[in-house]
Order: structure tokens, then sequence, then C-alpha cells
């Protein structure tokens, strides 16, 4: 079932919360998503059993209700998220006050910036490939270090070798064509 279909009231109660501010709406991700000057700031999305703000920046926030957590504890870094489990529990003050403070956060230009990774060691069946073929060691270094990284761990995230010799044997193609891993989604 869509999300837009799960928990209708809330959502709406949500939208009407948030559109009281100076934030834009727009839609992201299939979700409604509120910017300030491009930037996202809030979101909110319906899952089976909850309903969920998010913050985009929500790390800043200082939280005086202790409502907020980290949906992927050691993955999500900036965003937070106000899980809610009944329409009861929306609080329009509350959620006023905390989407207040992420604008002026965003205004204050308080964001998240990623940390710089290690280059990724490109695994030995893909470094062989590499090796006997000129053309597609070019077409591979042609990538952004970050889609050379998404190549790189398609394959050293399998644990079985067969596993990693056919995710090898799918992304030659897409290599030599310029076609990212991911590109499909973007």
């Amino acid at each position: 079932m869509p999300s837009q279909a799960l928990w209708p009231e809330a959502q709406s109660i949500l939208h009407q919360i948030i559109s009281q501010t100076e934030l834009t709406e727009t839609k992201k991700w299939g979700m409604p998503v509120f910017t300030y000057e491009g930037k996202n700031v809030v979101g909110y999305a319906a899952m089976k059993n909850h309903f969920a703000l998010w913050f985009y920046n929500g790390v800043f926030l200082s939280d005086p209700h202790q409502v907020l957590v980290n949906a992927q504890e050691g993955k999500t870094k900036a965003l937070r998220q106000w899980r809610f489990e009944s329409v009861e529990e929306i609080d329009a003050d509350k959620i006023l006050e905390y989407v207040k403070e992420a604008i002026q956060n965003e205004k204050d230009g308080k964001a998240w910036k990623p940390e710089k990774s290690a280059p990724a060691e490109v695994p030995g069946i893909l470094q062989e490939e590499l090796d006997s073929d000129a053309e597609l060691k070019a077409a591979f270094d042609a990538f952004t270090p970050f889609k050379q990284k998404e190549f790189i761990e398609y394959i050293t995230e399998a644990k079985r070798e067969a596993t990693q010799l056919s995710r090898l044997e799918k992304i030659l193609p897409m290599i030599r064509e310029g076609i990212g891993l991911n590109d499909k989604y973007r």
C-alpha cells in the first residue's frame, strides 16, 4: 500500500502545521518535503505502524522534549525522526517549535558535512579485469570516486566468490557503457 494511503488524517494535520511556516513544499522521493531556499528542512512519511516527521539536519536540534530518534544508528548521520503511533500524539505547538528551530538552524548555516572516506581498495577480481583491458580501465577511471566506490562495494559486499563473480559480470558492461551502478535510481 503506498504511504500516501496510510495515516491520511495524520498526514493532513502535519501538512497543516508545517504549512504555517515560511517553508516551501516540494515532492521528493514520493513524499512531501519542505525546504528553505532549496535546502531540505523537514518532511513526513507514513509507515505501516507509525508516521514520522523527518528533520534533515535534525542532529543540530536541541530536542527539548526528547522525541527525536536516529533511524539507523551508525549509518544515518544528520537526519532525525519524530515518530508517532497515533493521531492523538500530534502536538502542534511542539511540532512548530521543532520546525522553527530547524528553519533557524538552516538560516544559521548549520548543516552536516559528510566526512571524506579513504579511497576503497579495488578487489582483485575487478583489478585483474582492469589490468587486462585498457578500454575498461579508462571507462572505470572516468567515473567519479563515489561511483567507483559503488562498484567496488557491490563486489566486496558479496560473501561468496560465486556471487562476487556474477556481480562482476553484471557490472562490466555497465562500466564499458559509462552507466553507474545506481544511475537508474537517481
